[in-house]
């Protein structure tokens, strides 16, 4: 996966964490686990933090891309499977926009690939504050359309300046106790 630029050319490459175990011989085919976060810059939806559907189990890795590389924006392409997507899918993504305070723009494949493989769907657009602003569905393939206003980011960031709370935590200003005390 890679982001594309202006005139179709590639952006930024996408390096992604590591691969689910659960599907070793498909997903690891052919690729290889990154080892770099990717943030691309000059989109109209600011930085842009590039991941996979798996890395939304990483909540470490979407912090890191807005707090610490500047992303405004996730994207997450998907396949995530009908049963996994069903119980997973919208309340990770929107638990990573709401912590991360960012806009998530999630593609999705949908439908039967085969005898044994069908994806969810729900490609999905979550604004900062947790709100889907935009869900397609598992029937069919589709394009969707949402107004995203990156102001939305600085509104909410205003409101529970997260970062800054993080960043003096990180700088020793809260003093966590040692071994979960």
């Amino acid at each position: 996966m890679s982001a594309p630029g202006r005139g179709g050319r590639q952006a930024a490459p996408s390096r992604r964490g590591e691969r689910p175990a659960a599907a070793p011989g498909r997903v690891r085919r052919g690729t290889a686990p990154g080892t770099e976060l990717v943030v691309c810059a000059g989109s109209p939806l600011g930085p842009l933090g590039l991941a996979t559907c798996y890395d939304l189990r990483f909540p470490e890795m979407s912090q890191a891309l807005v707090h610490d590389m500047g992303a405004r924006t996730l994207l997450y392409p998907s396949a995530f499977t009908v049963p996994t997507g069903a119980a997973h899918w919208e309340v990770l993504l929107r638990a990573r926009a709401i912590e991360s305070q960012a806009f998530v723009v999630a593609a999705a494949q949908v439908g039967r690939h085969n005898d044994k493989r069908e994806s969810y769907g729900h490609a999905m657009v979550v604004d900062p504050w947790g709100r889907v602003l935009l869900d397609m569905g598992g029937e069919g393939a589709g394009i969707g359309v949402v107004d995203i206003d990156l102001g939305e980011v600085d509104r909410v960031r205003s409101k529970m300046p997260c970062t800054a709370h993080r960043n003096k935590g990180k700088a020793g200003v809260i003093n966590w106790p040692a071994g979960g005390e």
